[in-house]
């Protein structure tokens, strides 16, 4: 009945979102790798550390690898989170209480950390021209 549109806007809209999805899925999934430090190492904490971590590697477009650092003190939970991906790393630390808060607390702050830099690096993409570049520019005009 209907025949596929092969230009127009809507056509370019589905194209661009087929393109998308396919990217999406195309990214690699982050490997996560937990340590215990002074605390017996126990898969509930591990599954958790990857489920609320490896959702990461979607905002990258690089594989990434994720390396959680879980050790207890008395009362004290301490947790720090390194990521790589590429030549962007970071870290982040955080001490409470609760071990799954701390690894909260960890998941939201390296979250906050990775759309920092993305907001960074697409504001200097956007950033227009100085007017020293505007001026070597039309004296070459010239």
């Amino acid at each position: 009945m209907h025949a596929k549109q092969t230009h127009g806007k809507k056509a370019r809209v589905t194209e661009r979102a087929a393109r998308r999805h396919a990217n999406v899925r195309a990214t690699p999934p982050a490997s996560v790798a937990v340590t215990f430090r002074h605390i017996d190492p126990t898969v509930a904490i591990r599954q958790y550390a990857e489920r609320k971590l490896s959702p990461l590697a979607k905002l990258l477009k690089r594989p990434c690898d994720i390396h959680l650092i879980l050790s207890v003190d008395k009362y004290r939970h301490h947790g720090e989170v390194t990521l790589r991906s590429g030549a962007f790393g970071l870290t982040a630390e955080e001490e409470t209480k609760d071990l799954y808060s701390v690894i909260d607390l960890l998941a939201d702050k390296v979250v906050q950390q990775v759309k920092r830099h993305q907001g960074r690096t697409v504001s200097r993409r956007l950033r227009a021209p100085s007017a020293g570049q505007v001026m070597t520019e039309s004296e070459r005009d010239n």
